[in-house]
């Protein structure tokens, strides 16, 4: 009985130790950790020898920058998305440009000089070249003029990107370990670390953390070989210091108003225009607009008119303007030669007149032009500002179709940053409607203060208003001064009542097959305009234009500046 159990239990001690080791080889599998390596060519997503991989703070970022004879290069997109906007391409005559308040640095591409003034320098690279056609810029070039830091490693080629303040929590490595891809022993490990080593800890779970080391690994480590984690800021601080602006801004409010001047002879209207006004202290005659693509501009401006004007204790701050349709305003402010050539015309006239100060209106600017015409400012700011003019620009109240006219850089670049706060509804909308609501005028100004400051904004209000006429499927409008609207109205018996929300007297009125509307712009609205103005501390107030108004209006204005 005996030899007959023997070989069933000796079965059964190997069917425990066959399951045990199986157990166990189970457990193992779960538990061990993975020796793999990770391809980090794979990893960084580098597909070619001179690529270089972006870890941004703490991202990997898609963009890849260059490495060319031991220097370091990011395409010209990346340099201004990610580095410095302030940076300009001239493609028409391969330039690059960068504007300080003072100066202008210029370099062509694919030179290893630049050239400030009439000085030329040389740092001892290339400092942009083109490949496939995209421009790509030396790190250490755009490091002269911006403030970052960044760290270059090997095996593979990766930089760290440091731009803004980081405030990073970090711990000491407390034993060897392996920083893997994933947070899981199985893991492919990306790199094996050191005892001492100091990580910054992006994200902690469970029994992982996701971390960056030193050298700009973004991986997992076991939180039990992390120890106590300290918060810590870092500063891209290159030495590089960020020059001043200085600006011309009054110590008060501007009362501006702009005067329609078409021709030689109307400049003598100067005293006739201001003979009602309270207040004002700036006058903005209309007297340059561009003239050809080639920077001609035409000219009206009169020194008589100017010294006139100073008499009645008023800065002239001369127009200029792109109305023309059969010009290109994109071929004129892209290439820096025409756009040279434009500044230097309109500085000619300013100084030959004795202006205060240049008042720059172009309109209807295509997207590709929003660049040169921000490039425009830029260098048109230093001659005002190395002469003592005062450089306002006008804009659209801001929407998302004219984003690219960059209000954010007209309010360092430039002394006044001026919303035409009207045309709400204008004559060829296709929708009759108030030329400038209450809710219209305040959402401009709020919108523009969230780029630039709040002395520098100055609200242009309407002197005017529009009749609108609806025909059947026909709508059409027709601008009026303010006197002629009022007698409109009389002349109509339009029963005028106030609309709250939009701020003004609405009337209307059916003759025969047709429909009229009109949002009346008086003495009521532009006091409720200025009110808003009044609560969000602006510059100033500008007025299109002067002669359209009636004298009570100059009332509301006048308190404005007083209060």
């Amino acid at each position: 009985m005996k030899k007959q159990l023997i070989p069933l239990l000796i079965a059964i001690v190997l069917i425990i130790v066959i399951g045990g080791i199986g157990a166990v080889s189970i457990l193992f599998g779960k538990y061990s950790y993975s020796d793999v390596m990770m391809d980090l060519e794979e990893y960084y997503e580098l597909t070619k020898a001179d690529q270089v991989a972006i870890v941004h703070g703490n991202e990997h970022i898609e963009i890849k920058a260059k490495l060319d004879q031991g220097i370091y290069y990011l395409d010209f997109d990346s340099v201004q998305s990610l580095l410095n906007p302030g940076f300009y391409h001239d493609t028409a005559e391969q330039l690059l440009l960068y504007t300080t308040p003072t100066e202008i640095i210029r370099t062509s591409i694919g030179s290893d000089t630049y050239q400030i003034n009439d000085t030329e320098s040389s740092p001892g690279y290339k400092i942009s070249f083109y490949e496939d056609d995209q421009l790509y810029v030396a790190l250490d070039y755009i490091q002269n003029y911006t403030n970052f830091i960044y760290h270059p490693y090997t095996s593979p080629h990766r930089i760290h990107l440091l731009t803004e303040k980081w405030e990073k929590t970090v711990a000491t490595v407390k034993k060897d370990s392996e920083v893997r891809y994933r947070g899981g022993n199985k893991s492919d490990i990306l790199r094996t670390i050191d005892k001492g080593e100091t990580v910054a800890v992006l994200e902690v779970m469970e029994n992982w953390s996701k971390i960056i080391t030193e050298d700009a690994f973004i991986g997992y480590l076991p939180n039990k070989v992390l120890g106590e984690q300290t918060t810590v800021t870092q500063l891209p601080d290159s030495g590089y210091q960020e020059p001043e602006y200085t600006s011309l801004v009054r110590d008060y409010k501007i009362n501006l108003g702009w005067h329609q001047v078409m021709n030689e002879g109307a400049n003598d209207t100067l005293s006739q225009v201001v003979a009602n006004t309270k207040g004002l202290n700036v006058i903005s005659p209309t007297w340059f607009s561009v003239k050809d693509n080639e920077g001609n501009i035409r000219s009206i401006a009169s020194s008589s008119y100017v010294n006139q004007a100073h008499n009645m204790n008023l800065e002239v701050w001369g127009l200029v303007e792109n109305f023309d349709k059969d010009i290109s305003s994109y071929t004129i402010l892209s290439a820096t030669t025409t756009r040279t050539h434009l500044i230097n015309n309109l500085m000619d006239e300013a100084l030959r007149v004795g202006l205060d100060g240049i008042n720059v209106d172009f309109e209807d600017l295509s997207y590709d032009a929003g660049e040169p015409f921000v490039q425009f400012l830029r260098e048109l700011s230093i001659r005002c500002r190395k002469e003592g003019l005062v450089l306002s620009v006008d804009n659209y109240v801001p929407r998302e179709s004219t984003a690219h006219y960059n209000r954010k850089e007209q309010g360092i670049v430039a002394d006044y940053v001026i919303i035409m706060g009207y045309d709400e509804h204008w004559g060829g909308g296709g929708v009759a409607g108030s030329v400038a609501s209450l809710g219209f005028v305040e959402d401009g100004i709020v919108q523009t203060l969230e780029e630039v400051p709040a002395h520098k904004v100055i609200n242009a209000l309407p002197f005017y208003t529009r009749v609108w006429k609806t025909k059947g499927e026909e709508i059409t409008s027709e601008a009026l001064d303010m006197e002629t609207a009022n007698n409109f109205i009389q002349n109509n018996s339009l029963d005028m009542v106030w609309n709250p929300i939009a701020g003004q007297n609405y009337g209307e009125i059916q003759k025969g097959e047709t429909f009229y509307q009109i949002w009346m712009e008086d003495r009521q609205s532009i006091a409720t305009k200025l009110e808003v103005m009044k609560k969000h501390n602006l510059g100033g107030v500008a007025a299109w234009k002067l002669g359209f108004e009636t004298p009570e209006i100059w009332d509301e204005i006048n308190k404005y500046l007083n209060e």
